[in-house]
């Protein structure tokens, strides 16, 4: 075995040579360290750099600038180029490192010098494809140096991205309500506060003068409103011919008589529906009383495919106006509007777990049957199922 040792061998590891140089037919035009045009013959090339020998000392480290030139196909291929001189020997040999090179002339040298290690013949359309196709890939964003932002604008991002988190969970919350409310809530379609009480109606055609107080308490027997018509009115079909002169129509409609109205019962005005010192026909309700001891319900109507969720026994929400908080309540009796309707409305009355003032008679009230998966829900199916 032979185990001699070639001294012109040298180790990767002594001498790391970050392109392999080649023997390219080159030549290089640059301008030298005063200002003169040289041409040399460029000796080796690789991606990197090449090296040359000049008949004028370069000073190493300077940087100058030149025109690299190659024979393809008898057409002359010029790189204008610029480059550092590296090393300097003694006998005029130069090594060059390029630099600034562009992206076109970078992958021109490297198929230039694949192609003379393969031995491959090189084309002027060879070079035309190869600067036609991107030949390098993009570089990786590095995280940590792209975000300059510092403490605020990271803060910023944070605050934005918060906000858009928290409207998209605002906007799925309405949905889920929304959807919620479509399948598990029933809302009447208009409701009232009620009280059983007594109407008093206009006795004649006049005018009213309520004699209530502030309080709008009135005991049984006491006046309740003074009321005035014209004595014509009165005296109306029992007039004979001869007392229907024009005059005498005229004396008599010119003349009032007055009356009062008392009270049925120990009552509250629940509601006067004639203003004082209006015009009221015959009949017409002036008043409506309610018993002081009365508690209100409330009167609701609901559309009749409702009829399975609002029938009697079911509990239900209710918001009186005027009020800040809803009440609670059951409906006692559910029936039809009109009887000879299929199609109808049906009209239920709720009973207050806790009792309503009078007072409240004939204001508005928000009805609705919430039968969505509660506690007492989960309870009465996990009850049913006998767990």
């Amino acid at each position: 075995m032979n185990t001699a040792v070639n001294p012109n061998v040298v180790h990767e590891s002594e001498a790391q040579r970050q392109f392999a140089r080649v023997r390219i037919p080159a030549k290089l035009r640059f301008i030298g360290p005063n200002r003169e045009t040289q041409e040399v013959k460029v000796e080796e090339l690789s991606a990197g750099g090449f090296s040359f020998v000049s008949t004028k000392p370069l000073k190493e480290g300077e940087i100058y600038r030149g025109r690299l030139m190659f024979v393809i196909d008898n057409l002359g291929l010029g790189m204008d180029i610029e480059f550092q001189a590296r090393s300097v020997d003694r006998d005029g040999r130069i090594g060059a490192q390029f630099q600034n090179l562009e992206q076109s002339d970078i992958a021109t040298l490297r198929h230039l010098i694949t192609s003379h290690m393969s031995g491959e013949l090189v084309t002027v359309g060879d070079v035309l494809g190869t600067l036609q196709r991107d030949n390098f890939t993009k570089a990786r964003k590095d995280k940590k140096l792209q975000d300059g932002r510092g403490f605020f604008g990271r803060a910023t991002a944070v605050g934005f991205s918060l906000g858009v988190f928290i409207v998209g969970v605002a906007a799925f919350g309405y949905v889920l309500h929304s959807i919620y409310g479509a399948y598990f809530v029933t809302h009447a379609q208009a409701a009232v506060v009620s009280v059983p009480g007594t109407n008093i109606t206009m006795p004649r055609d006049g005018t009213v003068s309520s004699l209530v107080g502030p309080d709008g308490v009135a005991l049984k027997g006491s006046p309740l409103a003074t009321f005035s018509t014209s004595m014509l009115d009165v005296l109306k079909g029992h007039l004979e011919e001869a007392d229907l002169t024009p005059a005498k129509v005229t004396e008599l409609f010119g003349k009032q008589m007055t009356g009062t109205l008392t009270s049925p019962c120990d009552c509250v005005i629940a509601q006067q529906l004639v203003a004082n010192g209006q015009y009221a026909s015959k009949g017409d309700v002036i008043f409506n009383l309610a018993p002081r001891d009365a508690t209100a319900n409330v009167d609701a109507r609901f559309s009749y495919s409702d009829f399975q969720h609002v029938r009697p026994g079911t509990r239900v929400t209710f918001h009186v106006a005027g009020e800040d908080n809803t009440r609670d309540g059951t409906i006692v009796s559910s029936t039809p509007l009109k009887t000879d309707e299929l199609s109808s409305d049906l009209r239920v009355s709720i009973k207050p777990d806790q009792a309503l003032p009078s007072s409240l008679a004939g204001r508005p009230v928000e009805v609705s049957n919430d039968r969505g998966p509660n506690l007492d829900w989960l309870i009465d199916k996990a009850v049913a199922h006998g767990f």
